[in-house]
C-alpha cells in the first residue's frame, strides 16, 4: 500500500482467500474500526471467532442466513442486493465464535469495532430500521440508520449506517470532520465500503464508479471509487461522494472512537466555507427517488 493510497484500497486489495474483503484495524493503522465481508456458498458452515472486535452481522446480497452465538440463533431474511431493500442484522459481541449458514449463498458484512465488554447477542428487525431523506435537489440522498446512537444502543463503540445515492447525485455534503481538531466533540475512525447498481435495477454494476474527497489536515485526495472500493477517513474533512450518472452509489459506514456506550457518538464538525449548502435546500424539491429502498423489495 503506497503513501499515496492510503485512504483508499481497491476492490481487489483486500481479498482474503475467497472472501472479497477483510480488513483489520491494524491494516487501517488506528485502533478500533475494521471491516470484513465474507462470501458463503449454498450450504457452506462458516465459524468465526470474533476475537477483540464486536460485530453487526450485515447481510449484503443472497440468501436468507443463520446466525448461532453463545446459545442464541437468529434468522435473517437478508436481501437480493444493497440496492433491494432494507434488512435485518444481528449484533454479535467480542471474545467469542459465530456460526453462519446461508442455504442458499450469500455475501455478508462483518462490521467490527474492538471491545472490552462483552454484551448479549441481538437481533435487528428490519421494520425498526429508520430510513431518511436528506437533503435537497441533486444532493438528495437515504440514509438507513441501523447501527447509530439512539437507535441501537447494544454495543460499546461499534456505529454503522448505509447511505444510498441516486445517479447523478451527491451526498456527504456539505463535507464533515470528526478528527483531532480542537472544535470536534469526538475523534472517530470511519470506513466507507462502496457499492455501484444499475439505476432502475437490484443489479451491482462492476464498470460503475462515484468519485470522494477527503481534505484538510494534511490531505488533499480525490480518488474514483468503484465497486467494492473501501475509503478511510481519519482526519480532514470527508465529502462529497458524488454518483457517476448512470450508477446508483451505495456507502457502507462502519465507525468507532474512543467514546463507548450512550457516549459514542457520530457528531460532525461541518467545513464552515460550505456550511450554506444546507440553507439552500429549504427552497429545492427533494428528488423523488428517495428513498430508494424499503423493508420490501
Amino acid at each position: 500500500m503506497s503513501s499515496a493510497r492510503s485512504l483508499h484500497f481497491a476492490a481487489n486489495e483486500l481479498v482474503d482467500g475467497d472472501d472479497p474483503l477483510h480488513l483489520t484495524a491494524e491494516r487501517a493503522r488506528w485502533t478500533y474500526a475494521g471491516l470484513r465481508v465474507i462470501k458463503l456458498e449454498p450450504g457452506e458452515t462458516r465459524t468465526i471467532p470474533t476475537g477483540a472486535y464486536e460485530m453487526a452481522i450485515l447481510p449484503l446480497s443472497g440468501g436468507g442466513l443463520s446466525v448461532s452465538c453463545d446459545g442464541e440463533l437468529f434468522s435473517l431474511h437478508g436481501r437480493t442486493s444493497v440496492f433491494s431493500r432494507v434488512t435485518d442484522f444481528a449484533y454479535v459481541p467480542s471474545r467469542t465464535d459465530i456460526v453462519l449458514v446461508s442455504g442458499e449463498g450469500a455475501e455478508v458484512a462483518l462490521c467490527m469495532a474492538k471491545a472490552e465488554s462483552s454484551l448479549r447477542p441481538r437481533y435487528g428487525a428490519a421494520e425498526n430500521v429508520k430510513v431518511s431523506t436528506v437533503g435537497a435537489g441533486p444532493a438528495t440522498r437515504q440514509v438507513n440508520s441501523f447501527f447509530l446512537p439512539g437507535e441501537w444502543d447494544h454495543a460499546e463503540r461499534l456505529m454503522c449506517r448505509e447511505i444510498l445515492t441516486p445517479d447523478g447525485n451527491w451526498s456527504s455534503y456539505p463535507p464533515t470532520k470528526q478528527d483531532d481538531s480542537p472544535e470536534c466533540a469526538v475523534q472517530n475512525e470511519v470506513i466507507c465500503y462502496h457499492r455501484t447498481g444499475e439505476p432502475g435495477t437490484f443489479d451491482y454494476a462492476p464498470s460503475g464508479f462515484g468519485m470522494a474527497r477527503n481534505y484538510g489536515q494534511g490531505l488533499d485526495q480525490n480518488v474514483a471509487i468503484g465497486d467494492g472500493d473501501v475509503t478511510l477517513v481519519h482526519r480532514g474533512y470527508y465529502g462529497p461522494e458524488m454518483a457517476a450518472p448512470g450508477y446508483n452509489l451505495y456507502t457502507l459506514v462502519v465507525a468507532a472512537g474512543a467514546e463507548t456506550g450512550k457516549d459514542r457518538s457520530i457528531e460532525a464538525v461541518v467545513d464552515p466555507d460550505h456550511a450554506w449548502v444546507r440553507d439552500s435546500w429549504s427552497v429545492m424539491p427533494r428528488d423523488p427517488r428517495c428513498p430508494m429502498t424499503g423493508v420490501s423489495e
